[in-house]
């Protein structure tokens, strides 16, 4: 191998790091889990619904760990191919390219594959050898057996809120971890994170946090799913430049979650008593 191959390899890998330290306000010492699951090398999932912060939590992770995060956003067409390489045509050369998992097995990454849920069941099999004492990853089109290095960490993220008998995840995958659960934050928590994050004023958040307690409980009356505190921030920021609470949160918060025309006009109402 020549040294301008390393360095690129090198610089492949380097790519991936965090350079800043996302913020990330902890809830119920998920931090030390993590941290702990890391340093005994064992495959984390992170439970939780949309937007209550899975990947800023990830993200915060690596950066303390000083790992390379690889994000892989699974999708129904994603192949065994996509994650670990294939043979490519550079020029006149047929030439191997390493997939995200592969360059994560040999550079040490944490490799965070978003909502597992959505990839083929033929394709996330290809994980469990990473997820026992084995901690290898076979690559057929090579005819090789790659060991993972010691920093590698596999991650998945899944929410079990979308869970059917066509898209659940198998229980052969699910005991290959240890389960960290999310929620939506408790209210102090969440108050704190719309204020930094939207840069608004604390009267502005705590009503948005009120907005997101009364949405959340129309989880019981027909709504699919509670809106995330990732909204909350949007429609903060958009009443910061200027936006009228009203419309900020009609495109930011009942028209993201539900089609429904009734449930839309339900949140309205909240937003009117909420933002007078």
């Amino acid at each position: 191998m020549t040294d301008s191959t390393i360095k690129g390899r090198e610089l492949d890998i380097d790519q991936y790091r965090v350079r800043e330290e996302p913020y990330y306000a902890e809830v119920n010492g998920e931090v030390n889990l993590f941290t702990i699951a890391a340093q005994c090398r064992m495959p984390v999932m992170l439970k939780g619904p949309t937007g209550c912060g899975k990947t800023r939590f990830i993200q915060h992770m690596a950066f303390r760990l000083g790992r390379p995060l690889i994000t892989v956003a699974c999708h129904e067409d994603l192949t065994a191919s996509d994650l670990v390489g294939r043979y490519l045509l550079k020029g006149d050369e047929t030439v191997w390219v390493d997939g995200p998992l592969t360059l994560g097995v040999k550079h040490g990454a944490i490799v965070y594959l978003d909502e597992i849920v959505e990839a083929r069941k033929d394709t996330t099999v290809i994980v469990h050898p990473l997820t026992d004492d084995r901690r290898v990853l076979p690559i057929e089109k090579k005819g090789q057996i790659i060991e993972a290095v010691d920093d590698f960490l596999l991650v998945i993220s899944y929410n079990p809120g979308y869970q059917s008998v066509l898209k659940d995840l198998k229980q052969s995958t699910k005991q290959r971890f240890m389960a960290i659960e999310f929620t939506y934050p408790p209210r102090e928590v969440e108050l704190q994170i719309i204020v930094r994050e939207a840069q608004v004023a604390p009267d502005i958040a705590q009503r948005l946090v009120k907005l997101g307690e009364k949405v959340r409980n129309l989880r019981n009356h027909g709504l699919e799913e509670g809106v995330s505190t990732r909204l909350l921030i949007y429609a903060g920021e958009l009443i910061r430049r200027g936006v009228t609470p009203i419309q900020a949160c009609d495109v930011a918060v009942a028209r993201p979650i539900t089609d429904d025309r009734d449930m839309q006009r339900s949140i309205q109402e909240f937003v009117k008593a909420i933002f007078g």
